[in-house]
């Protein structure tokens, strides 16, 4: 049987077909259009899976279920999406109006919750019943992995470690509190992070950069050379592996996998983070650190992951 996945995002929806060997056979992708509302972006929904099976040369009788993955905080349990400020939803049965149209069983969880259970079943913690995934993006997103189960918290609540005080009143945070990991370990926090550095240093190359300094200007500027931008870099790697080192000391993951954009410069972000979890994780040389790598699947794992709910 085959299984379909829609990655759910602010800009598009991407709608898969999930074989029984976690590969993806057909995918759809189509604008989310959220400013018309949930009903109009559902049926958009169902529409990308109907043009996925068409794709794929199956109907919903080949299938047994829909998994969704969804921004936000996502009552799994209820197959509710309870608020995605970036959708503008709050309380949509998201389940309930999919099953109802194509007929499938539909399962729901937060997106990056379906990015961690994708590298278990198709990525690069396969076999692997506690782990943790990280992504470094517009944001920090975690998804945590216990005894084979996503971890999600009642009504979907939990694993949102992005938004644990790193700083005590520190940079402001999108969520309203000071000084959160997000704030300084997102690819935003690095842009932030780069872009004071370049005030405070006219003649370094990020300077020349102006607002338009992404986070990729400030590795490269670092591989010309530029010692501020590399003394950006080694703060950040420390903010990066402060915050992996207390859900190291939390629970105890036998993997940590780093995804999102930041994640492309692996071995340059991985060795200090492994190198700082190993120093500063609770029982430090009497313990065996977790095994830290990059995340595999990329854009795949929304799909593949909301598949496998």
């Amino acid at each position: 049987m085959y299984r379909i996945g829609i990655d759910l995002g602010g800009t598009n929806i991407a709608a898969g077909v999930v074989d029984e060997s976690q590969h993806i056979v057909a995918e759809v992708s189509v604008p989310t259009g959220a400013e018309r509302g949930a009903e109009a972006v559902v049926a958009d929904i169902c529409r990308a899976a109907e043009l996925a099976m068409a794709r794929a040369g199956i109907t919903a009788a080949h299938c047994a279920s829909i998994g969704i993955g969804s921004p936000g905080t996502c009552d799994g349990s209820r197959g509710v999406v309870v608020r995605a400020y970036n959708l503008g939803w709050f309380n949509v049965p998201v389940c309930d109006m999919v099953t109802a149209r194509l007929g499938l069983p539909c399962r729901l969880s937060n997106d990056a919750n379906c990015a961690a259970l994708a590298e278990t079943v198709a990525g690069a913690a396969v076999g692997c019943r506690n782990m943790v995934l990280v992504t470094l993006g517009t944001g920090v997103g975690v998804g945590i992995v216990s005894d084979g189960k996503l971890l999600e918290g009642v009504g979907g609540t939990g694993a949102e470690a992005g938004h644990a005080i790193l700083v005590l009143d520190g940079e402001p945070c999108t969520c309203g509190r000071k000084g959160c990991w997000e704030a300084y370990a997102s690819a935003t926090a690095l842009i932030r992070q780069g872009r004071r550095a370049a005030l405070a240093h006219p003649e370094s190359r990020l300077a020349r950069c102006g607002d338009a300094l992404t986070a990729k200007d400030v590795f490269d500027a670092a591989d010309g050379g530029d010692k501020t931008a590399q003394a950006v870099l080694a703060q950040y790697y420390v903010y990066v592996a402060a915050g992996v080192t207390d859900l190291v000391n939390i629970l105890g993951p036998e993997m940590v996998l780093i995804g999102g954009g930041i994640s492309r410069q692996g071995e340059r972000l991985l060795s200090p983070v492994r190198e700082y979890v190993a120093a500063n994780c609770f029982g430090g040389h009497d313990r065996l650190p977790p095994v830290i790598e990059a995340a595999r699947l990329g854009n795949e794992a929304g799909i593949i992951g909301a598949a496998a709910l």
